[in-house]
């Protein structure tokens, strides 16, 4: 009799299901035209009813599946019943069907620890610029991110009506990725993207220092490496405070799962355990290639500003 799988490609399964759902809530929510926007720090840092209710099913639809998993949302929402509507508990059997790599074949729950961002690009989702928006599920292990599922709602929406809306890419470390085609940017091309609405001295003068022949600012941290792995950008630069583990966890899962890279300014990697600091303080560079480079273009000014954890 086949042994049943893994307790990470299960939850990784589930986390698809979910994150699937997460984006046909997104899109209600859009199309209903009452996003219900509030302010939490300031007119660049907001929350919509999408955060609120996709945070809802994705918490609560993990932690019924899985209740000694420790998962962290970037909303701080009152402990309250889900409603059984925004609750779901199927499961990809594509992906349970494939293999757990070795080294994690035997993880338990209890060491597992899910970052969980509802909408990433909650400005450009009020904005309309939708392109930008994702829902981020990243999964870590003893500090580490080995695993992430990244919903982009409205992957399409600018084929007009009529086109299917929205994908899902996924990746565990040593298994590879799913769900997108990887590409490199041509030979010799520094495109570097970086933040679009946070941007400052520090954010510019790092970027410039790259020495780039095309900038691109953009909203979402999700959206971003997602250019890196689909040969929009060969860098992301972010010398600043500002990013938070739930921004970072899937997506560096997914980047490191086709051999980039994700550190600080200093080159030192960010740890997902459940007690860290919620904020990557000392600014994110991730590439897809070539990590080096980019961190010896670093200027002393941003590594002196943004000292790391």
């Amino acid at each position: 009799m086949a042994s049943s799988p893994a307790v990470l490609m299960r939850l990784v399964a589930s986390a698809y299901t979910v994150a699937e759902k997460a984006g046909t809530i997104v899109r209600k929510v859009l199309q209903s035209g009452e996003l219900g926007i509030v302010e939490k720090t300031g007119a660049n840092d907001l929350q919509t009813l999408a955060d609120r209710l996709v945070q809802k099913s994705i918490c609560g639809s993990l932690s019924k599946s899985f209740p000694k998993v420790t998962i962290i949302g970037e909303e701080e929402l009152p402990a309250e019943d889900f409603e059984e509507e925004l609750l779901e508990n199927g499961h990809s059997s594509l992906i349970l069907q494939k293999s757990c790599p070795d080294q994690y074949a035997s993880l338990k729950e209890e060491e597992l620890v899910v970052w969980v961002d509802p909408l990433d690009g909650t400005k450009e989702y009020t904005e309309g610029l939708l392109d930008h928006v994702t829902v981020l599920i990243g999964i870590a292990y003893g500090g580490t991110a080995i695993a992430g599922v990244i919903n982009q709602p409205f992957y399409n929406y600018q084929m007009g009506a009529g086109a299917s809306l929205g994908r899902t890419l996924w990746g565990v470390l040593g298994l590879g990725t799913f769900g997108f085609q990887l590409q490199e940017v041509p030979d010799g091309k520094r495109i570097v993207t970086t933040t679009r609405s946070h941007s400052n001295k520090l954010v510019i003068d790092a970027v410039q220092a790259m020495e780039p022949h095309d900038v691109i600012q953009v909203g979402g941290a999700g959206n971003k490496i997602i250019q890196l792995v689909e040969g929009k950008a060969s860098a992301y630069v972010f010398a600043s405070p500002g990013c938070k583990k739930w921004d970072t966890c899937a997506p560096e899962a997914i980047l490191h799962a086709v051999g980039g890279k994700l550190t600080d300014m200093h080159g030192n990697a960010y740890r997902y355990d459940a007690n860290v600091k919620h904020m990557n303080s000392a600014g994110v560079l991730a590439t897809l290639r070539n990590h080096e480079y980019y961190l010896s273009r670093v200027p002393q000014a941003v590594l002196q500003a943004l000292p790391s954890d």
